[in-house]
């Protein structure tokens, strides 16, 4: 079997000095807020070329605090309008939701799956405060446009990292296009922790001790609490886990864009749409791969999803739907059930999603190639 994924695999390649990193961090008595975690966000802000990382417990929370932040900093009020993909994991809408903001979904250009500049736009009211665009499966957004919009409108604009670390636009990774971004380090994530955990980063000073503050009680100081906060924090042994791993993160980049080259060249069977790859400003060969896209899944489409996915299983390939069900058809949003949001239903149909991760061979990348083009309808 080729499994989609083998978490145990890919930290493995890093065994003993994940376990050195765990010795430390048990040795030093201290497990919380300590150096570990001052490293890890110096680390990862020089990584993303912002001056700040911020850990917070998981993604989720990195996108709740900030929009939490510009509440408290009068930026937001309750009932403000922030405009999000329709086509996205249901974390990016929670978080909206959880401030008392009203998610305004707008749709994704089928080619990218990315949030659609021209909608976002025409999405634009008087009560609209931010975007949030989300980079899916590991490509950037159209930032250079959405930046632009934003600009011109007065938005802030927070991006939803979760799935893009390290992809780059224009001389610009992910997390440094908005005035915030939201990252997970799910262990599942290109950069992927050995338990939950998130961060937020940002060039904003006061945001940052905004953010600092509502992690931890609310509170700058102990005992003396700014704001009604919570208890967000990024511990040290995940902190000295996320160390290590940062340190391998453009090698296996580098691997995911072979596989995913390969996928693009290979793959030839009709019933198969292969993604687009947003290739920059100076290239016009969707099948480029370039630094905009960090492959956290390699995703394609075929209106046979189902006969596909258990022709691969029967080849010895293990795959997954990234997502099966959007968010306006869950029962948690059932105000829009009765809503139509026709390319998010497309994607949410038609998406499959092949091996990739910085342990999948070239050997077991050809082996899928083989089985999609011989898959008939």
């Amino acid at each position: 079997m080729i499994p989609f994924l083998d978490l145990k695999a890919i930290n493995g390649q890093y065994r003993d000095e994940l376990i050195a990193a765990c010795i430390r961090v048990i040795d030093s008595g201290w497990y919380i807020a300590g150096n570990e975690l001052a490293q890890f966000e110096r680390a990862f802000a020089s990584y993303c070329g912002t001056k700040h990382a911020i850990g917070v417990a998981n993604g989720l929370d990195a996108l709740v605090l900030t929009l939490r932040a510009w509440k408290e900093q009068g930026k937001f009020k309750e009932g403000d309008e922030v405009i999000v993909p329709s086509n996205t994991y249901i974390a990016s809408i929670l978080a909206i939701s959880a401030n008392g903001l009203v998610p305004v979904l707008v749709e994704a250009d089928l080619a990218t799956y990315n949030l659609c500049p021209a909608k976002t736009e025409a999405a634009i009211t008087a009560k609209t405060r931010a975007i949030l665009p989300v980079h899916l499966y590991g490509q950037l957004a159209d930032m250079p446009r959405i930046s632009d919009i934003a600009q011109r409108h007065n938005l802030l604009v927070l991006e939803d990292s979760a799935q893009a670390h390290g992809a780059e636009l224009n001389g610009r990774k992910a997390g440094n296009w908005g005035d915030a971004s939201g990252f997970s380090f799910y262990p599942g994530k290109n950069l992927g922790a050995l338990g939950d955990a998130g961060a937020v980063t940002t060039n904003d000073d006061q945001l940052a001790e905004t953010l600092r503050a509502l992690r931890n009680y609310g509170s700058h100081e102990k005992y003396r609490n700014l704001f009604q906060g919570s208890n967000s924090r990024l511990d040290e042994i995940q902190a000295a886990m996320l160390s290590v791993k940062l340190k391998h993160l453009d090698t296996e980049t580098a691997h995911r864009r072979k596989i995913a080259q390969a996928y693009l060249n290979g793959i030839s069977n009709p019933a198969i749409t292969l993604p687009a790859i947003q290739s920059g400003l100076n290239s016009s060969n969707s099948k480029l791969v370039n630094e905009a896209h960090v492959f956290h899944v390699f995703v394609i489409r075929c209106e046979q999803r189902e006969a596909l996915q258990k022709h691969l299983l029967k080849h010895g390939i293990h795959t997954l739907i990234h997502y099966p069900i959007p968010p306006h058809q869950q029962q948690a949003y059932k105000e829009w059930n009765m809503q139509s949001y026709p390319v998010s239903e497309i994607i949410h149909q038609q998406v499959l999603s092949l091996p990739m991760g910085p342990t999948v061979t070239m050997e077991d990348v050809k082996k899928v190639i083989a089985a999609i083009n011989i898959f008939k309808i």
